[in-house]
C-alpha cells in the first residue's frame, strides 16, 4: 500500500499543506489504496512534504508523484482531454504553483497575524528556550524563498493585485462548469486548483487574497463543491456555497 507522508490537520483545512492535499486528491481520484501519515520534510527525499512510498521507493514532489502513480497503476488523470486541453492543464497548473501558491504563502507565512496565530504554532511543543529560535528561523526561510522567486521583491498591495489576476484567470477559465476542464468530473489540475483556493479561503486567515477569492462566487462554490466531494467528513464552512 502507499504511505502518504503529509503534514497533517490545521488552519481549518483537512492537510495544511495545498501540495499534499493535491497529491492525496490525486490519490482518490485514482482510486488507489493508501495511508497517510504525518512526514518529516528532514526525512523527505527531496526535503519537502508531500512524499509516498510505494513498495520501498520513496518519492518526492506532488508533479513527480502524480507521474509514478500514472505510469504504475496505468492511470490517466487527465482522461478524456484532448492534446491542446492537457496543454492547457498543464499551463493552468503552472500558474497555480509558481505564481497563485507563493502569493498565498506570502500572506500565510509573511502577514506577522496569519503567522503568529498559524505556523509559529509549530513548535509550541518544542523546548521553550528553542521555540523563538525555530520560529525566526522558519520565517526566514520562507522569507528568502519567497523573494528569490521574486514575489516578496514587492509591496504588499503589488502582491495582492498579482494574486488576484490569478484568482480572476481560474473565475475566466472555470466559467459555469463544474469543473475546470470538464463539467462531468475533475482532472488533475483540479487537484492543485481545489486545494490552492481551499488554503486561500479558508477562515482561520484573513487577508486581502482571501477577500479577493470571496468576490468570485464560481470559486467559492468550486471549491466548497470538490471539498464535498472529497472530504465530505469535514467542517467547511463556505461548502453551503458548492
Amino acid at each position: 500500500m502507499i504511505t502518504l507522508f503529509a503534514a497533517g490537520a490545521g488552519f481549518g483545512l483537512p492537510e495544511i499543506s495545498p501540495y499534499v492535499t493535491k497529491t492525496e486528491v490525486q490519490l482518490m481520484m485514482a482510486g488507489l489504496d493508501y495511508r497517510k501519515t504525518v512526514g518529516s520534510r528532514e526525512t523527505a527525499p527531496k526535503g519537502q512534504l508531500p512524499w509516498i512510498e510505494d513498495a520501498a521507493q520513496a518519492i518526492g514532489d506532488s508533479t513527480f508523484i502524480r507521474a509514478h502513480i500514472e505510469r504504475k497503476y496505468g492511470v490517466d488523470l487527465d482522461k478524456g482531454l484532448t492534446a491542446k486541453e492537457r496543454a492547457q492543464a498543464w499551463a493552468i497548473e503552472r500558474m497555480i504553483e509558481n505564481q497563485l501558491g507563493w502569493v498565498s504563502g506570502y500572506f500565510r507565512f509573511l502577514e506577522p497575524t496569519n503567522f503568529a496565530k498559524g505556523p509559529a504554532r509549530w513548535f509550541d511543543q518544542a523546548p521553550e528556550h528553542l521555540r523563538e529560535g525555530l520560529r525566526h528561523g522558519l520565517l526566514e526561510a520562507v522569507t528568502a524563498n519567497v523573494r528569490a522567486v521574486g514575489v516578496g521583491r514587492h509591496l504588499r498591495e503589488e502582491i495582492a493585485w498579482l494574486g488576484s489576476l490569478s484568482l480572476r484567470s481560474l473565475d475566466e477559465l472555470l466559467e459555469d462548469k463544474a469543473y475546470l476542464m470538464r463539467d462531468s468530473h475533475p482532472v488533475g489540475v483540479d487537484a492543485i486548483a481545489f486545494a490552492m483556493l481551499a488554503a486561500i479561503l479558508t477562515p482561520f486567515f484573513d487577508s486581502p487574497l482571501r477577500r479577493e477569492a470571496e468576490s468570485y462566487p464560481r470559486l467559492v462554490a468550486y471549491a466548497g463543491r470538490m471539498m464535498g466531494q472529497f472530504y465530505p467528513a469535514h467542517p467547511w464552512g463556505l461548502r453551503q456555497a458548492a
